[in-house]
C-alpha cells in the first residue's frame, strides 16, 4: 500500500508549468448536437455538430477528425514543396529531387502523351518468358509482380537482429473474403472487379481481355483461399516460422530459392515464412498452372502497379473500381494532393525535416514528454492494482512498461536520400520504379545487421501514432500533435481526453492480445504465468463478444476478433489517461478541480474531447469495406462501443440503467 501511495504522490507533482497558464477548455461547442440525449447516443451528442458542419464531399469515402488534420498538414506540406518545385536546384540535391518528383506528378499532359509506353518494356519481358525455369530468377528480380512479398524486420525471437520475412500477397483485392464470401454485396464486387480487369487489359492492348480477366480472378482466388484471414494474421506465433534455406527449399521445391535470392540481391542462412499454406500454394501454382496463365497474372500485376502513374483514362478506370465501387467515392482527390502524397511516399523524411522546422515548436515536444511520463506512471498504478494478476506477472509487466522507448515529433537522425535518383528527363513511371527499388534496397541493407533503434516507421508529418512490439517503443509524429488531438492552449481535461488517450492507446498495445506475447526487449517470449494468461484471455473474450454484437450496417456485424487489439488499446487508453488526468486534477485546489466551464465538468470535457477525436462521416460502401479490411473499429463504435465499458463515463455523465447505452457493471470489460 505504501508503494502505491508513493507512486500516486510522485505523479501528482508532475503537472507542467504550462498547465497552470491554460485558459481554454479546447471544447468547440459547435461540434455538439444538443438535440440528442448524451446518455442515449454519446457519439451523436458529442460529434453531431461536427458531422453536420463537415459533410462528405465527392472526394471522400470517409472524412473525420484525422482526415481534417491530415488535409491541413497536406496543405502545409504542399506550400513547402511548391516553393522548391518553382525553382531550379543543384542536380542531386534533396531540393531538386523533391521539386522534380512533384512536377512529374503534376504533369498529366505528358503522361497522356506517353500513353502506355513507360510500361511496355516490362510487359514485353513478361511475354518473352518461355519456360518455368526462368521464374525463380524473374520473381526475385521483379519490381512489378510476385506471388508473395519479402521484407526485413526484427527477428521476433531475437529482436536485436534483423531477419528476412516472407508474407502472403498476389491478390489485388487484398482481403481474402472478397474472393470467398457469397453475400450479394461481395458477389457484386467480384463481378465489377472482373469487368474492371477486362477493361484494363483492353486499354493496354491485350487480346482476349475477357478470358484474361477470368484467368486473373481464378488464380487470385486460388491464392486467396490458401491465405490466412485477417484474424489469423493477428497471431504472432502462427505467423513466425523461422527456417533455413534448405528447409525452405524442401517446403516449396517448385522455386529454386538460391537463384531467387541471388536475383533479389541478398545472401542469407535463414528467414521467417509468414503464412506457410499460402507460400506452398503459390509454389504449386508455379508448377501446375499453364505458363500462359501465369504470364497473364504477372501482366495484370504489372498493369495494376502502373495504373495510377500513366494516362488520365487509365487512372480514372482504376478509380472507378477502387474509388467508386469499393469505397463509394464520387471523385478522385485533386491532383495536387496525389502529388504531395507521392513526394511524401518517396522522400518522406526530407519533407518531414522541412515540416518540423516550420510547424513543430519545441515546447510541444516538452509538454508531450510530460504527458507520456504521466501516462506511463498511471498505467503502472493500474497494473499494481490488478486483482486478477499475480505478483510475478505484474513485475514482468512493469519491467516492460518501464523499458518502453518514447519517440516524439521527429527522428534524431534524418535519412540519407543521396542514392535516390530522380530525373525529370525520365518518365514519371521510371522514376517511381527507381524509388521503389531504392526503398527495397534500403530495407534489404538492414538484413543480418543489428536493429537500428533510432529508425522511425512513420514520417514526422504523419497524422498517426504507433507501438512497435519488436522494439517496445511508442511513437508520436509531429503531425498528430495538433488540434483536435493536442492543444497547447487547452486545459488538462481536453489534452488528457484527446492525446492522452492516444498515448495510453499506444502504450496498451504493448499489453493487448498481440503485444502481450512480446517481452520488454521485444522478443516473442512468454512472460505470463499460465493462470494469469488464462484470466487475461477470458477478459479479452468479453471485449470480443461485445463488439461482435454491434450491427454496423443492416445484417452486418463488427468483427470483434479482428478488431480486438485496437479495441483493447482504446479501452486501456481511456482507463489509463483518465487516471492520469484525475491524479493531476487532485493536485489542484478543490474549486479548480471541480470547476464547470462551458457548461461541462472536467470529467465531462475529458470524454467529449475523446469522442471528438473520432468525429466523422462515412459512406455505406466504406463501412462494408472497412469492416472487412480495417483492424480498427469504425469511429462511431470507438465511442459508443468503448465508453459503456468505462465506469468513469457513467459517473461523469450520470448514465443510468434506463439509457440504451447502459451495460451492467458485471458485464463490462475490465482488463488493464
Amino acid at each position: 500500500m505504501k508503494k502505491i501511495l508513493y507512486t500516486l504522490t510522485a505523479l501528482m507533482l508532475m503537472t507542467t508549468a504550462c498547465t497552470k497558464q491554460q485558459q481554454t477548455t479546447g471544447i468547440h461547442l459547435e461540434n455538439l448536437d444538443t438535440t440528442v440525449v448524451a446518455q442515449n447516443d454519446f457519439y451523436q451528442y458529442a460529434c453531431g455538430g461536427w458531422m453536420a458542419n463537415n459533410p462528405l464531399t465527392p472526394e471522400y469515402s470517409r472524412f473525420g477528425s484525422f482526415d481534417k488534420l491530415g488535409l491541413q498538414n497536406l496543405e502545409q506540406v504542399n506550400g513547402l514543396i511548391q516553393e522548391l518545385a518553382a525553382e531550379k536546384h543543384e542536380a542531386g540535391s534533396v531540393a531538386q529531387k523533391i521539386g522534380d518528383m512533384y512536377n512529374l506528378s503534376m504533369d498529366t499532359a505528358r503522361r497522356d502523351a506517353e500513353g502506355i509506353a513507360p510500361v511496355e518494356a516490362s510487359l514485353k519481358a513478361i511475354a518473352a518468358i518461355s519456360s518455368r525455369e526462368e521464374l525463380s530468377a524473374l520473381l526475385g528480380a521483379s519490381m512489378d509482380y510476385s506471388l508473395w512479398a519479402m521484407y526485413v524486420d526484427a527477428d521476433a525471437m531475437n529482436s536485436a537482429m534483423n531477419i528476412l520475412n516472407e508474407c502472403q500477397a498476389g491478390f489485388s483485392l487484398g482481403e481474402k473474403e472478397y474472393y470467398i464470401d457469397e453475400d450479394e454485396h461481395t458477389r457484386s464486387i467480384r463481378a465489377a472487379y472482373v469487368a474492371y480487369v477486362e477493361k484494363m487489359f483492353g486499354l493496354f492492348g491485350f487480346d482476349h481481355a475477357a478470358e484474361r480477366a477470368q484467368t486473373v480472378l481464378r488464380m487470385e482466388t486460388r491464392l486467396a483461399k490458401a491465405a490466412y484471414s485477417n484474424v489469423e494474421l493477428r497471431d504472432p506465433q502462427r505467423n513466425y516460422n523461422k527456417m533455413s534455406l534448405d528447409e525452405l527449399q524442401a517446403l516449396v521445391p517448385q522455386v529454386d530459392w538460391k537463384i531467387y535470392f541471388a536475383a533479389l540481391g541478398v545472401e542469407l542462412d535463414s528467414l521467417s515464412v509468414g503464412q506457410i499454406p499460402h507460400l506452398q500454394e503459390a509454389g504449386k501454382m508455379l508448377a501446375d498452372e499453364p505458363l500462359e496463365d501465369l504470364k497473364t497474372l504477372f501482366a495484370w500485376q504489372t498493369i495494376e502497379g502502373a495504373a495510377s502513374y500513366l494516362t488520365t483514362e487509365i487512372y480514372m478506370t482504376s478509380f472507378d473500381f477502387y474509388g467508386k465501387v469499393l469505397s463509394g467515392r464520387e471523385e478522385p482527390s485533386p491532383l495536387w494532393k496525389r502529388a504531395v502524397g507521392i513526394v511524401n511516399g518517396t522522400l518522406g523524411e526530407a519533407v518531414g525535416q522541412m515540416y518540423v522546422a516550420k510547424y513543430f515548436p519545441e515546447e510541444n515536444k516538452a509538454r508531450m514528454l510530460a504527458l507520456v511520463k504521466n501516462l506511463q506512471k498511471a498505467l503502472g498504478i493500474r497494473i499494481e492494482n490488478l486483482e486478477w494478476m499475480s505478483r510475478e506477472t505484474k513485475d514482468k509487466a512493469l519491467e516492460k512498461l518501464n523499458a518502453m522507448t518514447i519517440k516524439i515529433g521527429y527522428p534524431d537522425e534524418w535519412r540519407d536520400y543521396s542514392k535516390l535518383d530522380i530525373n525529370a528527363a525520365d518518365t514519371y513511371y521510371a522514376n517511381l520504379q527507381r524509388a521503389a527499388k531504392f526503398e527495397q534496397e534500403y530495407s534489404l541493407s538492414y538484413l543480418g545487421k543489428p536493429v537500428d533503434k533510432k529508425k522511425w516507421y512513420m514520417t514526422p508529418q504523419t497524422v498517426n501514432a504507433y507501438y512497435n512490439p519488436s522494439s517496445n517503443e511508442i511513437c508520436f509524429p509531429a503531425g498528430i500533435l495538433q488540434y483536435p488531438f493536442f492543444d497547447m492552449s487547452a486545459d488538462d481535461a481536453f489534452n488528457y481526453g484527446a492525446i492522452g488517450v492516444v498515448i495510453g492507446h499506444e502504450m496498451t498495445h504493448g499489453f493487448d492480445d498481440q503485444g502481450c506475447q512480446f517481452d520488454k526487449d521485444g522478443n516473442m517470449l512468454n512472460w505470463w504465468t499460465a493462470e494469469d494468461k488464462a484470466a487475461f484471455d477470458a477478459r479479452t473474450k468479453v471485449m470480443e463478444e461485445a463488439f461482435n454484437k454491434i450491427e454496423v450496417a443492416p445484417g452486418v456485424h463488427a468483427n470483434g476478433a479482428f478488431t480486438l487489439g485496437e479495441n483493447i488499446a482504446d479501452h486501456g487508453g481511456l482507463q489509463v489517461s483518465y487516471l492520469a488526468f484525475t491524479l493531476n486534477e487532485e493536485a489542484k485546489a478543490e474549486k479548480d478541480r471541480l470547476q464547470t466551464r462551458d457548461g461541462f465538468t472536467p470529467a465531462q470535457r475529458f470524454f467529449l474531447a475523446y469522442a471528438n477525436v473520432w468525429a466523422g462521416n462515412i459512406r455505406p460502401e466504406e463501412i462494408l469495406n472497412r469492416t472487412k479490411s480495417d483492424p480498427h473499429s469504425l469511429g462511431r463504435w470507438r465511442v459508443n462501443g468503448a465508453l459503456p465499458q468505462i465506469n468513469a463515463w457513467y459517473d461523469a455523465w450520470n448514465v443510468t440503467p434506463e439509457s440504451p447505452m447502459y451495460v451492467a457493471p458485471e458485464e463490462r470489460v475490465s482488463i488493464w
